[in-house]
This record gives C-alpha cells, structure tokens and sequence, in this order.
C-alpha cells in the first residue's frame, strides 16, 4: 500500500468520499486518511470542503435510520476542524462553468468550483474525473492502494 503524500502546508480540500472512508474506518482507505487528520490536528493543513458534504454523507444514515452515524458525521463535519464552505450564487456560477468546461456532474462542479475558491493546495477524491479541472492539484486515492 502507497501512502498519501500531504503539502507541507495549506487548505487541502476533501470530496465527500473521504469523510465517509474516515467516520466509516474504511478498510483499505482510512489509514491513508489518517496523517491527513494528524497534520490537520497539529495545524499544519487546514481541511476544507463544500457544505454540500454534509448533505451527502448524511444520506445514508438518514435512509437505514442509523443515528448514531447520523451523529458521527454531523460531528465530523461541523464539530471538528473541518472548513465548511457555503455554496453561494458566486460558487454556482463558477460550478456552471467549471460543469460547461469540463462535464462534470453539478455536484462533482460544486466540489470544485468550491475547491478553486478556497486556494486549496490540494484536492483529495476517489474520481479521476477532477483531473479534467485545470488549477486542481488531485489525489486519487484508489490509485494510491
């Protein structure tokens, strides 16, 4: 198994895979997660991403009724140290075009319009699709396996 490779500093932006393989210990994706949230911690790296997380990683837990994950993830994502960033018209407008440039799907444009707009040094995904947005510097995680 490879290892994720972080910045020695900077905002680096997390698509909504990460947060579940995090909350959910994913077998194979969470000990590379894991010196992420380490330098995260210790403020080396400012973890961010869309406020649309939130919405997907809820999903889930909402339909099988699980509240305790339902918690872990509320946790994760606005209790913690990771930057939610609203989505605004300005944020929908750079979707449009990002979305009109790349076809990506609307909320894979909201993740990077989103990712742009925060300067992050960094883009971590499991969708190679990304790399079609050019100023994204993205790691594939299933690559890293």
């Amino acid at each position: 198994m490879g290892s994720l490779t972080l910045p020695g500093a900077g905002v680096i932006y997390l698509d909504t895979p990460p947060f579940i393989y995090t909350v959910e210990k994913h077998t194979d994706f969470y000990p590379l997660l894991e010196p992420l949230w380490v330098a995260a911690q210790s403020g080396q790296v400012e973890v961010a991403s869309s406020g649309l997380s939130l919405l997907e990683t809820l999903v889930g837990p909402l339909k099988q009724n699980d509240t305790t994950l339902v918690a872990m993830y509320e946790q994760t994502l606005t209790a913690s140290d990771v930057r939610l960033i609203s989505i605004t018209e300005d944020l929908l407008r750079q979707a449009a075009r990002v979305r009109a440039q790349t076809n990506l799907k609307t909320p894979d444009a909201i993740h990077a319009a989103t990712a742009l707009a925060s300067g992050c040094v960094q883009f971590i995904t499991n969708d190679p699709a990304f790399r079609r947005v050019s100023g994204l510097n993205v790691v594939v995680l299933s690559e890293l396996i």
